[in-house]
């Protein structure tokens, strides 16, 4: 079976995002012009690895392993490919 296309891609945040701290609510958000997301703390940092750089199947196994679950590379698939859909992030194709 072969990858999806996506998990071969690199995620970066879409422009106009940005990912930080807010003391306030002792959490991390997504900030972009229409709003504010609050993130899980499993959310912010899939979204922190999302450089550019790093393509979407190493981010799930780097995770999956961290979290020793082959469970969690799926969820962190599934967690990307949302946050595209939200427009939260882009995922550059491999070259």
């Amino acid at each position: 079976m072969q990858p999806a296309p996506e998990s071969e891609g690199f995620p970066r945040m879409a422009p106009g995002r940005r990912l930080q701290w807010e003391q306030s609510q002792k959490a991390s958000v997504l900030l972009y012009p229409e709003g504010m997301v609050t993130l899980s703390e499993s959310a912010a940092d899939i979204l922190r690895l999302c450089d550019g750089k790093t393509r979407a199947s190493e981010i799930a196994a780097r995770l999956a392993t961290e979290f020793e679950s082959d469970e969690v590379g799926q969820d962190v698939l599934a967690f990307l490919q949302e946050a595209r859909a939200h427009g939260w992030i882009r995922i550059d194709p491999a070259s």
